[in-house]
C-alpha cells in the first residue's frame, strides 16, 4: 500500500520530541576545545595592530588574521558587471561590518575562551562607515568598486516607453523594505578535528550545502577533497542562512589543522548570530507601472537597489537578491513591456545572503502595492486587478519578461478559492457597515505569487557561478534481510526528509515505510548532493530517490522472475510481498529474493550479478513553478495603531503533496516568518555602523501569541517530474508584506510604502 499522499508518523519525530536530535551543539570528543572569536567594534576601520601577547602569556591558543592572511572566500561570477572581491577568513587589514571576526581564541570552555579574548589588543583607524545602499559612500568598502555597487544588470523587454504613452494611468511608488534575518533555532556551529596521521579533515557543521561547503574547504586548505569529510547532522532550522560558507567555518578547520588531534569547537550565541550571521530583504524599489482603461497591466519599470553588506557572500555572491528581484518581479501577471535596473550595493552591515524567498517577499511587496494602486486609481477592487493580468493555464508555457518560463498558470483558481475561503463578501459587508462608527476599521490585502522551485541547470539558482546548480544523486541498497537504506544527497534542517525520501523509497521500491531508513547529510555516505535552497529537495531530491528506487525494484522483479521462471512484466511487488499479476496469494517475499541475492548466488539465474543496490541521478532541467494566493482581513486601531489578524487564508498549488501533513507545516510556518518581517523584524544600524537591535530584547519576533490562525487550502496539478510534485517551503514568506500593508492601506486609505508596518508606522501615516 503506497504511503504517499498520506501522512505517517516521521521518522525523525522519536528523537527530536524526545530530546535525543543530534545536534552540533550536543556533539562531544575527547580533548575537545572550544572556540571564541573576537569581533569588531568599527563599521569600518583600518586595523593598526594587533597585540595578542597577554593572551598568550596566559596560556591561551590565539590566532590573528595574519596567520591565514592568505586565505580568502572568494565568491565567483561569469556575469558581466559582477565584481569580485576577498572576504578574509580573518580580518587583517581592515574590518568592514561591525561583528566582523578579528581574532580567535582557543580555550578549555567557551567562557574560558571569551576570557581570553578580554586580553588580545586590537588598534583601529576608524573610516567612515556607509549603511545606506543608496547614499553615496562616503569611503568604499572594497577598492575594487569605488561606488560600492558589486553587480548590476537591466531586464528589458518589450517597448516600456510606448506603452506608458498608450496607459490611461502610470503610477508611480517608492518602497522600502526591512533588514531582517533567517534567525534559526541552532546558530551557526562547527566541531573540526584533523587527523595528522593520514592527514584527513572532519567537520561537524550545521549546514545546509555539505557537499559545497566540503569543496571549498578542500579547495582553500589545499587538500584532496576525498580528505575532507563534511556531517551535517540535526539542523535546527536553517532558511538559507546556513547555506553559506562562512568565515568562521573555514577558520575553525585552518585552527584544526594548527592543534591536530584536538577537536575544536564552535558554536554562536545568539547576538553573534544578529550581528554577523547573514542578513537580507534590505530593498529599495521605484517602481512605475502603466494600465489601460479596463485595468490591463501595459508597462512596468523598476530601479532596485538591494543592500548585499560587506561582502559577497561563498557561494552565492552579491547578485543572489537582485538579480532575483528583476528576474520574477512580474510574478504570476502577464507582461510584455518590462524594464528593471537592480544592483548589488555593498555597505558597511553584515554580508546579506539568501533567506526563505529569497528577494521574493520585497518584489511581491512591490509588484502587488502598484497593482492595488493602479486599482485606486481606475476605480477598480483589487480582485478585478489582479484577475485581468493573471497568467491562466491556457496561457501556458508563458514566457516572462525575463525570459523564465512559467509552467503553472493556477493563479486565479488559489485566488478564488482563498476568498471563498476568508469569506471575502462578508467581511467586505462588515467593513462598509463600520464606515462612520468608533469600531475599528477592516481592510482586506491580496498577494498573488509564483515561486520557481526545484531549479533544474536550465535555471540554475545562483548568478553563473564557478558551478551549475541542477541536479542530485540517491544510492537505494536492499540489505539481505529485505529492508532497505537509502543515502540521499538531500539534507534537512527539520523539514522531514527522511520521511517524505523514505515514502518515496518504499513506493518506488514496494516495501514497507517502516522498513526503509534514510541517512543524509554525510559527505562521505551519500553522493554529490547540492543541498537545501531554492525550494528543491522534494523536486530534485525526490526524483532521484524515486527513479532509484524504481531500479531496484527492476532488478528485484527480474531476479524473482528467474527464481520463480515466471515473465517480469507479469510480476508486481507490494508491501514487500512479490505476486503475479491476477493472483491473491503471493508467490515469494522481497526478503527471500535479497537473501539469495547476496548470501545465495549459486541460485542467481543466468546474467544476473549478485547485489541489490542502484545510483541515480535527476536534474529537472528547468524546474517547477508553484502558484500560490494569500488573503488577510485585519483591523486597525486608529489610536495606536495596532493591528489584528482577524484571519488569514494561504491557498497553494504542490502538485502532488507526498506528505500533506508536512506540506502543511511548511506553508504555516513560511507564513509565520513571513508576518514576522511584515510586522516586527528589522536589523537597525546606526550612523557609525553600530547594530542597533542586537539582543532579541530589541529585534522582535512573533511568537505564537502573535501568530493567527491560518486557513491552508491546496489546489493539486502535478509538475511534470517523476513525482508531479511542487516545492513548498518558501511560498508562504512571499505574501505576508503585501497582503498586510494592502489590508492595512484598505482599511484606512493610506499608502503603506515602508517596513515593518509596526503600530509606530501606522500612527505616523494617519497623522
Amino acid at each position: 500500500m503506497s504511503t504517499l499522499g498520506s501522512s505517517p508518523r516521521r521518522k525523525e519525530d522519536r528523537r527530536l520530541v524526545t530530546g535525543h536530535g543530534r545536534f552540533v551543539s550536543d556533539l562531544e570528543l575527547p580533548r575537545m576545545r572550544h572556540v571564541a572569536f573576537l569581533r569588531s567594534p568599527y563599521g569600518h576601520a583600518r586595523i593598526t595592530g594587533v597585540d595578542a601577547g597577554a593572551a598568550r602569556a596566559a596560556g591561551y591558543r590565539v590566532f590573528t588574521g595574519a596567520d591565514f592572511a592568505h586565505v580568502a572566500l572568494r565568491a565567483q561570477s561569469a556575469l558581466p558587471s559582477y565584481v569580485e572581491t576577498d572576504q578574509p577568513v580573518i580580518a587583517h587589514e581592515k574590518v568592514c561590518f561591525a561583528g566582523e571576526t578579528v581574532a580567535a581564541v582557543v580555550a578549555r570552555s567557551r567562557y574560558h575562551a571569551e576570557d581570553g579574548l578580554e586580553l588580545v589588543e586590537v588598534d583601529y583607524d576608524p573610516l567612515p562607515p556607509t549603511v545606506c545602499a543608496w547614499d553615496e559612500p562616503r569611503e568604499p568598502v572594497h577598492p575594487e568598486a569605488p561606488d560600492n555597487v558589486l553587480l548590476q544588470r537591466t531586464f528589458d523587454a518589450g517597448s516600456v516607453e510606448d506603452a506608458f504613452a498608450a496607459a490611461a494611468v502610470v503610477v508611480e511608488r517608492e518602497l522600502v523594505t526591512n533588514r531582517h534575518s533567517g534567525n534559526p533555532m541552532e546558530c551557526r556551529a562547527g566541531v573540526a578535528l584533523w587527523n595528522a596521521a593520514d592527514g584527513k579533515l572532519t567537520f561537524w557543521n550545521g549546514t545546509q550545502v555539505p557537499h559545497i561547503v566540503r569543496n571549498m574547504i578542500a579547495e582553500l586548505m589545499d587538500l584532496p577533497e576525498g580528505n575532507v569529510r563534511v556531517i551535517a547532522p540535526d539542523v535546527g532550522g536553517g532558511f538559507g542562512v546556513k547555506a553559506v560558507l562562512y568565515p568562521e567555518d573555514v577558520a575553525l578547520c585552518l585552527m584544526a589543522r594548527a592543534v591536530p588531534g584536538v577537536p575544536l569547537k564552535w558554536v554562536e550565541d545568539r547576538a553573534e548570530h544578529l550581528l554577523a550571521a547573514t542578513h537580507a530583504r534590505d530593498h529599495r524599489y521605484l517602481m512605475k507601472a502603466g494600465f489601460a482603461a479596463d485595468g490591463e497591466l501595459l508597462a512596468v519599470e523598476a530601479d532596485v537597489t538591494c543592500n548585499v553588506g560587506a561582502y559577497s557572500v561563498y557561494p552565492w555572491t552579491a547578485g543572489i537578491e537582485p538579480l532575483m528581484a528583476g528576474g520574477l518581479l512580474s510574478g504570476p501577471y502577464k507582461l510584455t513591456n518590462y524594464r528593471a535596473t537592480v544592483r548589488g550595493v555593498a555597505t558597511n552591515t553584515a554580508p546579506s545572503g539568501p533567506y526563505r524567498g529569497v528577494a521574493r517577499p520585497s518584489s511581491v511587496f512591490a509588484m502587488e502595492a502598484v497593482l492595488d494602486e493602479g486599482a485606486r486609481e481606475l476605480g477598480l477592487s483589487g480582485v478585478d486587478i489582479r484577475r485581468r493580468n493573471l497568467i491562466r493555464p491556457e496561457d501556458i508555457p508563458y514566457r516572462m519578461p525575463s525570459r523564465l518560463v512559467d509552467d503553472s498558470g493556477h493563479y486565479d483558481e488559489c485566488l478564488t478559492k482563498a476568498l471563498d475561503a476568508l469569506g471575502y463578501d462578508g467581511f467586505r459587508a462588515e467593513q462598509e457597515r463600520r464606515r462612520g462608527t468608533d469600531e475599528p476599521p477592516i481592510g482586506i490585502g491580496f498577494a498573488c505569487y509564483n515561486e520557481l522551485t526545484g531549479l533544474g541547470r536550465a535555471a540554475s539558482a545562483g548568478p553563473r557561478m564557478p558551478f551549475r546548480t541542477g541536479h542530485d544523486a540517491c544510492t537505494v541498497r536492499m540489505n539481505p534481510d529485505g529492508r532497505v537504506t537509502v543515502f540521499s544527497g538531500v539534507t534537512s534542517q527539520g523539514q522531514g526528509l527522511e520521511t517524505t525520501m523514505a515514502q518515496i523509497v518504499a513506493d518506488g521500491v514496494g516495501v514497507s515505510y517502516d522498513d526503509v531508513e534514510v541517512r543524509i547529510g554525510d559527505t562521505d555516505e551519500s553522493l554529490w548532493g547540492f543541498g537545501a535552497f531554492s525550494s528543491r529537495q522534494a523536486v530534485i531530491g525526490g526524483g532521484a530517490a524515486h527513479r532509484t528506487a524504481e531500479a531496484v525494484k527492476e532488478k528485484v522483479l527480474l531476479l524473482a522472475a528467474g527464481l520463480l521462471e515466471a515473465n517480469p512484466a507479469d510480476l508486481r511487488v507490494e508491501d514487500g510481498q512479490i505476486s503475479v499479476v491476477g493472483e491473491q496469494k503471493p508467490r515469494m517475499s522481497v526478503r527471500e529474493v535479497a537473501r539469495v541475492a547476496y548470501l545465495e548466488s549459486n541460485r542467481l539465474p543466468e546474467g544476473i550479478e549478485p547485489g541489490l543496490e542502484a545510483t541515480r541521478f535527476y536534474d529537472p532541467i528547468r524546474g517547477a513553478f508553484a502558484a500560490g494566493a494569500q488573503v488577510a482581513a485585519v483591523e486597525v486601531d486608529r489610536t495606536t495603531g495596532e493591528l489584528t489578524i482577524l484571519r488569514y487564508v494561504c491557498v497553494e498549488d504542490a502538485g502532488r503533496a507526498m506528505h500533506p501533513q508536512i506540506v502543511d507545516g511548511q506553508i504555516l510556518g513560511s507564513i509565520a516568518q513571513g508576518i514576522g518581517g511584515a510586522l516586527y523584524e528589522h536589523l537597525v544600524y546606526d550612523d557609525d555602523g553600530n547594530l542597533s537591535t542586537g539582543t532579541l530584547l530589541d529585534y522582535l519576533m512573533p511568537t505564537s501569541a502573535e501568530v493567527p490562525d491560518m486557513v491552508i487550502g491546496h489546489v493539486a496539478h502535478p509538475a511534470d517530474n517523476p513525482l508531479g510534485v511542487r516545492g513548498v517551503g518558501e511560498g508562504g514568506t512571499l505574501g505576508p508584506n503585501a497582503v498586510l500593508a494592502g489590508a492595512v492601506a484598505d482599511a484606512l486609505g493610506v499608502r503603506i510604502d515602508t517596513l515593518p508596518i509596526t503600530p509606530a508606522t501606522v500612527w505616523t501615516v494617519l497623522q
